[in-house]
């Protein structure tokens, strides 16, 4: 099933209307079912999966034996399996390496990209549309006959059949929009998409997963476990996630590089985690230097005319 997919027409750094639905395409979902299934998950990845209760979501990653993330994802239970929501192309990575490992549990591991659409909803009618049309939305995770509904915030991320994904947008009345247009709120919330360009590279704590609760430090060891202790207890961590915003007339890809204005001209400042570009503006994440100024100009390698101021975070790094 095909879904027609409109542009925004909105700034970047103007409001969004009050109802906005949005296809996910960019996003999949893996589904880990079998009698050890949680087990296996939970001496994988940084979060405690064990403790996540049905109705309740939580960020994590899933990391190499060196501490560096493969994939970034949020995970809720559903039914008898534990899902997990991430970037398609960082699932391309992370996947194979988890099956590498789970043929010696009792666990089964399962790509559902292609068969459940992800719708995300929002502004500020959001809410009111999605609890009539679903029912009382009753945790962070809410379920019914007609699909699973993540609560971000305001914000809401349907799981759904494609018949279902169809019905909804009809109900709504509205436009269905690209995946930018969520991206950009994820990108404003200070969220680490990873994608697969940049697996492998980052421990959790350089994309600030500890401060949305995606690490635990006391549910023992996991893959890359060792690193991601050591750089809390010890420190070393010297790298962060930002929020950049900005302009720029040429396109801004993720393997694009940043460069930070210093005395006497720019050097290299770090990589672009997610972007969204509209009328010439830009909204992107990146790791950064964690003491970069809060007044730092930033511009592209390629394009030296383009400039980026950081934003504030939603969130607090100070534990780190």
């Amino acid at each position: 099933m095909t879904f027609t997919v409109s542009q925004a027409s909105w700034a970047l750094d103007s409001e969004s209307p009050a109802l906005t639905l949005s296809l996910l395409n960019h996003l999949g979902l893996v589904s880990v079912t079998g009698e050890q299934g949680i087990s296996f998950i939970h001496g994988q990845v940084t979060a405690d999966v064990t403790s996540l209760e049905k109705g309740h979501w939580c960020w994590g990653a899933h990391c190499d034996p060196k501490g560096r993330m493969l994939a970034s994802f949020r995970t809720f239970k559903q039914d008898d399996a534990l899902m997990l929501l991430a970037p398609r192309s960082a699932i391309e990575v992370s996947l194979p390496q988890l099956k590498k490992y789970a043929v010696f549990s009792k666990a089964e591991l399962t790509d559902l990209s292609q068969e459940l659409s992800l719708i995300g909803v929002s502004g500020s009618e959001a809410a009111t549309f999605v609890g009539s049309y679903f029912g009382e939305l009753n945790g962070a995770v809410s379920y019914s006959e007609k699909g699973t509904i993540i609560r971000d915030g305001e914000r809401f991320i349907l799981v759904l059949n494609k018949a279902q994904a169809t019905a909804v947008i009809n109900a709504s009345g509205q436009p269905l929009y690209g995946a930018g247009v969520w991206q950009a709120l994820e990108i404003r919330a200070g969220y680490p998409n990873i994608a697969a360009n940049h697996a492998g590279e980052y421990i959790p704590q350089m994309c600030n997963l500890q401060a949305l609760g995606g690490i635990s430090f006391s549910k023992g060891c996991y893959m890359g476990q060792e690193t991601v202790a050591r750089t809390k207890y010890r420190g070393g961590n010297k790298r962060a996630l930002y929020i950049l915003f900005g302009e720029s007339q040429t396109q801004v890809r993720l393997e694009s590089t940043l460069e930070i204005a210093v005395e006497g001209g720019y050097r290299k400042a770090g990589n672009i985690i997610e972007v969204v570009s509209r009328g010439g503006k830009v909204l992107m994440s990146a790791v950064l230097a964690n003491d970069t100024p809060a007044d730092a100009v930033l511009r592209l390698a390629d394009d030296h005319e383009a400039s980026f101021r950081l934003q504030p975070l939603p969130y607090s790094l100070e534990d780190e």
